[in-house]
Formats: C-alpha cells, sequence, structure tokens
C-alpha cells in the first residue's frame, strides 16, 4: 500500500469515528488504563530479576528483602522518600498535561532548596508561626522563578524547554555548591560544604511520633488534591488538556497559548520547590550536596507511570519512595545501590513502551467498533 493510499484510509476511519459517541468509541478505556502501567511495573521487575540472576544473584530474594525492608519493616522511611516526589511529579504533570516538556524539576526543586535555606540562615530565631509560612512561600516562590525562564523562552521565543530546562539543573546544582562551599559554609562545620544547622522553629513539625514522617505529607496530599481541581474543574485546566491534545485547535478557539505556557511552567516549578523546601526543612535540617538523589528526574516517571492523575501519583510515588530507601538493603545483601537507578530507567522503558502498546490498543479498538457500527 503507497503512502498515499494509507493516508487516504486513514482519513476514511477518522471520518467514522467522529461520528460516534466517546464510549463506542472506547469500550474498554478504564480497564486498559488500569492495567498498562501494572503490566509495565510487572515487565520491569522480570527484567532486573533476569539481570540479577545473570549476573549470579538470587534475584527472588533480593527484591523479597528490598519489598520486605521498603514496605512492611521501614514503610515510614518510604513514606519520608515519597513526599517530594509526590509534590515533584504533581508539578511535572500540571506541565505534561499542555505537551510542555519540563525536565527541569531538579532544577526547581534546588530552587525550592535555596530560597528556603536562605530565609531560614537569615531568621534564625522568628518563630515556628512566622518562618515556616515564610519558608513555604519560599520554596515556591524559588521554584516558580527557576520554572519561569523555560517557560518565558518557550512562550515568547518558542525554544524548546527540554533543552533549557534541563541546563537549568546544572545551573542549580553548582549555584548550590558556590554556596556551601562559600558564603553559606557552616564554619563549625569540620571543613564539610554544608550549612550551619537550622533552628529547631525552621523545621517542619513531625506527623506521627518516632518516624521522620513530617507535615510535607499534608503538603503532597493537599497539593494532589489542588491540581485535580485545577485541572479537572476549572475552565484553566480545560484549556490546558485542549493545548495538550491539539494546540492549533486551541490557537483556533481563541486560547492564550503564551499566557498558559508561562503559567504552567510557574505553577510546576512551584511544586518542585515546595518539594525542595520540604526535604531541606523536614528532613536535612541544613544543606548540604546531593541532598536530592535525582527526584526531579525520578518525578517525570513517577507522572508518566501514573498517567498524570494527581491520585495515582500518590501511589506511584510510594512505590519509587521504597526504590529509593531500599539503596541500603541492597549493600547489605551485596548489591549496588545503582541497582535502584537501573531498576528506574528500566521501569521508564517499560512505561513509554505501554503508552504506546495503550494508544494502539485504542486504536484498534476504535477501529472493531467503527466498524461494527458501519455493519449495524
Amino acid at each position: 500500500m503507497s503512502l498515499k493510499q494509507r493516508a487516504a484510509k486513514e482519513l476514511e476511519i477518522q471520518k467514522k469515528l467522529v461520528g460516534l459517541p466517546p464510549r463506542q468509541i472506547y469500550p474498554s478505556t478504564a480497564f486498559l488504563a488500569i492495567i498498562t502501567p501494572i503490566l509495565s511495573i510487572l515487565v520491569a521487575l522480570l527484567i532486573a530479576a533476569l539481570i540479577l540472576f545473570v549476573s549470579g544473584r538470587d534475584a527472588i530474594f533480593i527484591l523479597s528483602e528490598i519489598f520486605r525492608t521498603s514496605f512492611i519493616q521501614n514503610f515510614a522511611e518510604t513514606v519520608v522518600k515519597a513526599i517530594p516526589l509526590i509534590l515533584a511529579a504533581l508539578g511535572v504533570a500540571l506541565a505534561f498535561r499542555a505537551r510542555l516538556w519540563n525536565i527541569g524539576a531538579e532544577g526547581q526543586f534546588y530552587g525550592g532548596v535555596l530560597a528556603s535555606t536562605g530565609l531560614a540562615l537569615s531568621f534564625p530565631n522568628l518563630p515556628a508561626l512566622v518562618i515556616i509560612p515564610l519558608m513555604v512561600a519560599g520554596g515556591l516562590l524559588g521554584g516558580a522563578l527557576w520554572g519561569l525562564l523555560p517557560g518565558l523562552l518557550r512562550a515568547k521565543l518558542e525554544v524548546n524547554e527540554i533543552i533549557s530546562s534541563l541546563m537549568l539543573n546544572y545551573v542549580a546544582l553548582l549555584l548550590t555548591d558556590y554556596l556551601i562551599f562559600g558564603p553559606w559554609k557552616d564554619p563549625e562545620g569540620r571543613n564539610f560544604p554544608v550549612t550551619a544547622t537550622f533552628s529547631d522553629e525552621s523545621r517542619l513539625p513531625t506527623l506521627v511520633e518516632g518516624t521522620r514522617i513530617h507535615f510535607g505529607l499534608v503538603f503532597a496530599i493537599v497539593a494532589a488534591g489542588l491540581v485535580w481541581l485545577l485541572v479537572g474543574r476549572t475552565k484553566w485546566g480545560f484549556e490546558l488538556k485542549v493545548m495538550g491534545d491539539n494546540l492549533k485547535a486551541a490557537r483556533y478557539a481563541g486560547i492564550n497559548i503564551s499566557r498558559n505556557i508561562i503559567i504552567a511552567f510557574l505553577l510546576s516549578g512551584a511544586l518542585a520547590g515546595l518539594a525542595g523546601m520540604s526535604e531541606v526543612t523536614g528532613v536535612a535540617g541544613r544543606l548540604q550536596q546531593n541532598i536530592s538523589p535525582g527526584y526531579g528526574y525520578t518525578a517525570i516517571i513517577i507522572a508518566w507511570l501514573a498517567r498524570l492523575n494527581p491520585w495515582a501519583i500518590i501511589m506511584v510515588a510510594i512505590l519509587f519512595g521504597g526504590l529509593v530507601s531500599s539503596g541500603f538493603t541492597m549493600q547489605r545483601v551485596g548489591v549496588s545501590s545503582g541497582l535502584v537507578t537501573l531498576l528506574q530507567g528500566i521501569l521508564l522503558f517499560c512505561v513509554l513502551g505501554g503508552e504506546s502498546l495503550y494508544r494502539r490498543l485504542l486504536y484498534q479498538a476504535a477501529l472493531r467498533r467503527s466498524n461494527l457500527t458501519k455493519e449495524s
């Protein structure tokens, strides 16, 4: 079949589908949407087990130990690791909804870290009721400003946001290194690149006694609800989805594309910045090198695996929080903690493959339904 004939056939199929209600076009959407990410995870685990087996390791023992320690014995630590992942993934998902590829959540995370750290070090004697709201605002603002530049470049100059947001990640890391090796370095830190410890008033309160689960969990749950409302129940959220579905149609409908791009990047960066604020004030209590083990990059995988659903992001982030916190377990059983990064990469490829398969199955279901409708 020639290219021209194939294009003509595709156009004919699309014309058949336009007149059908959505439920007739996609009769199994809900089932496919649920089963696809589950299969992606299972395939990723199977590949990881195969790699361990080939390297001479007991794959079943290692994976079961990871599950036991991360999701049963030390589940509280898994939740702690999941908090910044939830917030960063919500921010990434918000931008992705409009097909804006914000790869800069890691830099925006550090933007929130730097802003909240600066406030904590500058005002150590303020009471908690004053300094914590200030640090929350600072974290939101720091992340938003770090997301503003790629948003402006994309909206005004059509600069590829993947490149600009990714490059800003390295700027944030280098700026952090400069501050902790220079102006913010703790003079009593025995020459380690860390800042002074935050005052007790500048630390997020603990939610569960005897654990490190902090108030950032409340931020994460509230943020998930707000993103769900914003995307699903507001005019701006509808405009965002229209932009993601068809940019030309959005322009034809009179939607202000440039303004929405900038707002999306601001909000996306703000959520990643809040993730940084919650981590540095709720867990670390001071700024140090590598305070993020790649939360911003992991957030991308989480957002896709959750299919950009805010509530699903919470569940997937807990799964990845268990993977992040399992590094010590892997070392204890004689496996490099780099397996976490490897497993995350495998998951990303499986998710992308599952997404492609999902779309293909939807298309085939639509085609079958259109043929049945025509015959009837």
